[in-house]
């Protein structure tokens, strides 16, 4: 039977769910996952680019001491952040505390020299504007990598998510020698990339990065739903597990204490 976890989830810490952690956990359980992390958001700028508050621990160890006691021998959680542009400013993560397992390294803004909006926030209907924000998301992706604010890089194809309608024969193969040469660093440097299934809807999408983060000697791995609510906890776990399989992949990867282990697919 596989061990099955999910990497990137949110709760009502979240400013974009009010999903009590008490109630993903249980959607954990009824999916029949082994392993679920907590990834609330800190992004260093908001959603328009604009500064933010320093980010408030407390809530986050509290509500994850409460419900991992709650759900002790059903379930096993951990406490961790999806970190937005660590790369602007890494300062957060020098007040962490203990309890952290893990952070994702994700970029959902443009530059601040774009306007710093998140990509959310954009008019994809032409290939030259998809291309325009692809480019600056690639160029923060890069000054990303050799940073030390993540243990794996979340969700590395994220604005085609955005993209899709406007656009849907763009892609991000014209960026592979980019995105060849930041992973080459993630893997260098102890770290990993995420598989997100963006709540089960991007699954094939992944192919050809898994296959190329493969032949780059890439072995931490982790999957993630980037679930808000319940009812996508999970969400594609399974036939991601297929996908990485068959990617040559033997292991998925869990994490404590921000240590990376491997559990067997």
């Amino acid at each position: 039977m596989s061990y099955f976890i999910d990497y990137h989830t949110h709760s009502q810490l979240s400013p974009d769910s009010s999903t009590p952690l008490e109630q993903q956990a249980e959607a954990a359980v009824r999916s029949g996952l082994s392993e679920l992390c907590i990834t609330d958001h800190y992004d260093t700028v908001g959603l328009h680019g604009g500064p933010v508050e320093p980010h408030d621990w407390a809530p986050a160890v509290e509500q994850f001491q409460r419900v991992r006691a709650q759900f002790q021998g059903r379930l096993t959680l951990r406490l961790g952040l999806e970190f937005g542009s660590g790369h602007l400013d890494g300062s957060a993560l020098s007040a962490a505390p203990p309890e952290l397992d893990f952070v994702i390294g994700s970029v959902h803004n443009r530059s601040p020299a774009a306007g710093g909006d998140d990509f959310y926030h954009g008019d994809y209907d032409s290939p030259a504007a998809c291309y325009q924000a692809l480019d600056d998301y690639v160029s923060s992706l890069e000054q990303l990598a050799p940073t030390s604010t993540y243990d794996v890089l979340g969700h590395i194809i994220y604005p085609l998510r955005y993209m899709a309608c406007g656009c849907p024969e763009i892609s991000m193969d014209r960026y592979t020698d980019r995105i060849r040469a930041v992973l080459a660093i993630a893997i260098a440097s102890g770290r990993g990339m995420e598989l997100n299934t963006y709540n089960g809807r991007t699954l094939a999408e992944w192919r050809p990065w898994l296959v190329l983060y493969r032949e780059l000697g890439g072995e931490i791995l982790t999957v993630g739903s980037d679930a808000h609510v319940p009812e996508t906890i999970g969400a594609g776990v399974n036939a991601a597990y297929d996908l990485i399989r068959a990617a040559g992949f033997r292991y998925i990867t869990v994490y404590e204490g921000r240590k990376p282990r491997f559990v067997k697919l």
